[in-house]
């Protein structure tokens, strides 16, 4: 009997962030076919999206608290159990990964996804600009580089000095059939029931990135013109911030922050439009999932990601970064005219893990 190839995923840990979950929808995806033996290696082995993990995936957990601190232990995990193909998912992960592959001598595929724009990292901490030095150094080693969409893949190149057309795109995988089925689950929640005012709802992170300031006051906007309400859904640094502007605006009674929810595609269902206020993104999970579900959508033009997945404003309105007003307009023209759900939903579905699944086995294929 031939031994089955060995697959492998390497990420920091599990938390809520669209890297981990594109992860954990690949492995639900590669478990599906039955054709490999799939590992989850982890710095450390936490985060709410641990029980998503199919059980067919060994979860091997390096206890390392960080990647940063795991390029030896990654390195005893490859000689020993030597897969076919390892796989990374972020810029300092993936840093970590090409190390240990290289101390390690052993020939394994090696994939690096990354997941933003490396020119839109606004970070002035010096260990942020020491990792873009060594992907520029160690990106070129690697079998295939790869960004989450075309935006992603093109900053790749012009950022880190690679050959035009070199890095691949490999999606995200968003729509599954959990995602649908999550979906239909019952919602008891006042601010939805009948006859009550439309709801926006954004989902994301609690960070600078994610914009949610902007939002806010884009809401506030809409609120002088009409009864609506809001939901985000998420958890981070920037809730003390983001508490006090809707104290300020004097929103309190439409906003909830209702912190992270593991099952958002409830509320997406429900919604009257999501809204991504993103200053920058790769590839916006929320954006196709909202979609997926019927949801309309609004969202920013930021880099990058949002105009691939709305096709330039077809599926959905485009409105400049960090700009309240024309976002806060684009919201009240989405609630008067929202495009046919129908037409979101076969949108989405061009992100759907079987078809994302047949692009990582191809290229692995062909490396």
């Amino acid at each position: 009997m031939t031994q089955r190839k060995r697959i492998t995923f390497f990420l920091d840990a599990l938390h809520g962030g669209g890297a981990e979950k594109a992860v954990v929808n690949l492995l639900k995806g590669l478990a599906q076919r039955n054709e490999f033996d799939l590992d989850l290696v982890l710095a450390t082995k936490e985060g709410p999206y641990l029980d998503l993990v199919p059980p067919e995936v060994r979860i091997v957990d390096l206890n390392m608290g960080r990647a940063v601190k795991a390029t030896l232990p990654l390195m005893s995990y490859l000689k020993k159990n030597r897969p076919w193909a390892l796989i990374g998912n972020m810029g300092h992960v993936n840093v970590v990964a090409l190390m240990a592959i290289k101390l390690s001598r052993i020939k394994t595929k090696l994939v690096l996804v990354e997941q933003n724009t490396v020119s839109g990292n606004q970070s002035k901490l010096k260990r942020a600009k020491l990792v873009e030095l060594l992907m520029k150094w160690l990106y070129p080693h690697a079998d295939a580089v790869a960004g989450v969409s075309a935006g992603v893949a093109r900053d790749l190149e012009e950022r880190l000095g690679l050959k035009n057309e070199t890095v691949k795109v490999l999606n995200n995988p968003v729509v599954n059939e959990d995602l649908i089925t999550h979906s239909q689950a019952s919602l008891d929640h006042p601010w939805f029931a009948v006859n009550t005012p439309p709801v926006f709802l954004a989902v994301g992170r609690l960070n600078p990135q994610k914009d949610f300031l902007n939002l806010l006051n884009a809401f506030a906007q809409v609120r002088k013109q009409q009864e609506a309400r809001l939901i985000i859904l998420g958890e981070g640094e920037e809730r003390p911030a983001l508490e006090a502007t809707i104290h300020n605006l004097g929103i309190g009674k439409d906003v909830l922050l209702p912190g992270f929810v593991k099952n958002p595609y409830v509320y997406m269902k429900h919604a009257n439009c999501f809204v991504l206020s993103s200053r920058q993104e790769g590839l916006p999970t929320v954006l196709i999932e909202a979609m997926a579900c019927g949801c309309p959508v609004v969202s920013t033009d930021c880099p990058s990601g949002p105009e691939e997945i709305l096709d330039r404003g077809t599926y959905g309105l485009l409105v400049p970064i960090q700009n309240s007003a024309a976002l806060g307009e684009a919201m009240l023209a989405t609630l008067k005219n929202p495009p046919e759900q129908k037409l979101l939903m076969q949108r989405a579905n061009e992100y759907s893990t079987e078809k994302v699944v047949k692009a990582y086995l191809s290229l692995l294929h062909e490396l």
